[in-house]
């Protein structure tokens, strides 16, 4: 049996009485709900408070208790925007176990920007000594604790069946920050990703077999030869800083988040763990570049991106599920530009190798959006 889910927003629901019901309506069984998150800008078009929500920064929506967090750098901030209440999760939580849902907390890890601008030597820093603000970094041993810290307040307070863990890695180059200004530079992809590249000092003392001064002035140099010369960086990261230093980089990148995964089961006893990935070393983003097969302890399942290139997607599906025996959940849009097209593609990562699905998103789909994802439901679990 498919199980069918749906991701919402705390805003979606506080405040709004008939927000579980519509949900409800449209046949999932779970529902995907934030509980950390980035900054966003949200329509919520039947909310009877609001039609757009801006939340100009990161922010925990469950309830802060600050005796939990005291002598950590790093702490979670609470929101000013939507429906006041302080504990955005639990009220949305209830509304939906009232309406027979069930709900796992969407945890975003490690992209905060209002953390980051606060203690930029806890983020990733690229080969040119720059710091992303964006992206904390997960080799970092108090950025470990602030996720640690996330994820047992998760559970010590709310009863909830999965934990959603996005972002559980390292964000990199590609991030869409405000009035983004780089698409005429012509990066690479080979480029981009080697600007991904984290060598801050937790990162360095990690690498430090393959010379990691070295490593960022060779780095520097393809970089500015693609920028000044329109030289390519290379084909790929092997191919670009040689085979041996890019396996030395994904080993790294495999072990700390293998290790933070297996560190978040180890104080979530009770959920299980869904993991954003893809089976792929060399990207960096939310959803975790890393070897499905590295984990001494896997997630309970990996969920799958399965956006816009369909065929990619598919293909995305079947190797993973011929490489691991973890549960994949097909995370789909309905936001794309023909989302009549849903209910077909969703049988078809079903049948590559999907046990679960998740749709993107009950609160910001219009109504012929939330008529293709119930009409996806129902034909793939009737």
């Amino acid at each position: 049996m498919v199980r069918h889910g749906v991701f919402a927003y705390t805003w979606d629901l506080v405040g709004d009485p008939d927000a579980a019901r519509r949900i409800a309506d449209l046949g999932a069984d779970t529902v995907t709900l934030q509980a950390v998150y980035h900054s966003v800008r949200a329509t919520t078009g039947w909310h009877p408070r609001h039609r757009v929500v801006h939340a100009d920064h990161a922010a925990a929506y469950f309830r802060i208790r600050p005796d939990r967090w005291r002598g950590q750098r790093l702490q979670p901030v609470a929101p000013g925007w939507g429906v006041p209440d302080d504990d955005r999760f639990g009220t949305a939580l209830k509304a939906l176990t009232a309406a027979g849902l069930r709900t796992e907390a969407w945890m975003v890890l490690t992209h905060s920007s209002i953390l980051g601008r606060s203690a930029p030597d806890l983020t990733v820093r690229n080969a040119f000594g720059e710091n992303f603000q964006y992206a904390l970094c997960p080799a970092q041993p108090e950025v470990r604790s602030y996720v640690l810290t996330l994820v047992r307040e998760m559970c010590a307070q709310y009863d909830v069946a999965e934990l959603m863990l996005e972002a559980c890695g390292w964000l990199g180059f590609e991030h869409g920050s405000h009035h983004e200004k780089t698409a005429g530079a012509d990066l690479s992809t080979c480029a981009r990703d080697l600007l991904s590249l984290c060598l801050c000092p937790a990162c360095a003392a990690q690498l430090v077999e393959l010379d990691p001064v070295q490593l960022a002035r060779d780095i520097r140099q393809l970089v500015d030869r693609e920028l000044q010369q329109g030289i390519p960086a290379g084909a790929n990261l092997a191919d670009a800083i040689g085979k041996t230093r890019a396996e030395i980089v994904f080993q790294h990148r495999a072990k700390v988040i293998a290790d933070l995964v297996a560190d978040i089961r180890s104080v979530a006893s009770g959920p299980e763990l869904l993991l954003m990935a893809t089976d792929d070393p060399q990207v960096t983003g939310p959803d975790v570049g890393t070897d499905l097969t590295a984990f001494t302890e896997s997630p309970d399942a990996f969920v799958l991106k399965c956006w816009r290139d369909e065929e990619a997607a598919l293909a995305q599906v079947k190797a993973a599920a011929a490489r691991t025996a973890v549960a994949l959940v097909a995370n789909v849009t309905a936001l794309d530009e023909r989302p009549e097209d849903l209910a077909s593609f969703t049988t078809r990562l079903v049948a590559a190798g999907a046990s679960q699905v998740r749709y993107y998103h009950a609160g910001l789909a219009s109504p012929a959006r939330q008529q293709a994802i119930r009409t996806a439901i129902r034909g793939e679990s009737g």
